[in-house]
């Protein structure tokens, strides 16, 4: 892989978090098709209730995925502000309720600036990648007048840091060009330089720890 840090054209950037996105709503959207084609089967009446269960299932995770979306991808409201950090762990746990992953959700702050609220919510995003197996994602964050802090401690049997990703959260072009998986973890790196701050992603044993710093913009005081 390259040790050039990159920086994307917006439309390429665009283009690449648009294919995440779809990425992230194919099962949900696939769940509504296929009830919606159970109920519409004359043939499979007998199916009618899990039909419906289908529909039910698939519009909870397709409204609680883009609710998460919209803040960790997109403007999530207009002009700089502060989000409630009860609405983040709301949307995280929506998408990620437990059960083969847990959040331990240890956030100080009562809210933290878009930027920062961001930063979290991408990296809920990776750090439940690194446990496939199941396991405990300890969730941190804080905020000052000068910078906010945002750390995940994610600790699960064969937990994994993937090169890929570590390298794309540095800002590092990954060996086979750019996609709409390997998009996600450069862009939360890029959030974080923009603000110049800084980021990073070890592991050691089975744990993986994420640590960001976001230094606070003065026109956002």
């Amino acid at each position: 892989m390259s040790d050039i840090v990159l920086k994307l054209t917006a439309s390429d950037l665009a283009a690449l978090l648009c294919a995440r996105v779809c990425h992230d709503l194919v099962g949900p959207v696939g769940a509504l098709v296929n009830g919606v084609s159970l109920l519409d089967d004359e043939d499979s009446a007998d199916m009618h209730e899990d039909a419906i269960d289908l529909i039910k299932v698939g519009t909870a995770q397709a409204s609680a995925k883009l609710k998460f979306l919209r803040i960790s991808f997109g403007a999530g409201g207009s002009a700089p502000a502060i989000i409630a950090t009860a609405e983040l762990e709301e949307l995280c746990r929506g998408v990620y309720p437990d059960g083969k992953i847990v959040l331990d959700w240890q956030v100080e702050a009562d809210g933290l600036d878009k930027p920062a609220a961001r930063t979290l919510l991408n990296l809920v995003m990776l750090g439940v990648a690194t446990v496939p197996l199941g396991g405990r994602v300890v969730v941190k964050a804080s905020q000052s007048q000068a910078a906010a802090n945002v750390s995940l401690i994610c600790t699960g049997r064969k937990a994994r840091l993937e090169d890929e990703v570590a390298h794309t959260l540095a800002g590092k072009a990954p060996q086979d060009g750019f996609s709409g998986r390997n998009i996600q973890p450069f862009y939360t790196g890029m959030i974080v330089r923009e603000t110049g701050g800084s980021i990073q992603a070890v592991i050691e044993g089975e744990t993986v720890t994420f640590a960001a710093i976001l230094p606070i913009q003065q026109d956002e005081q």
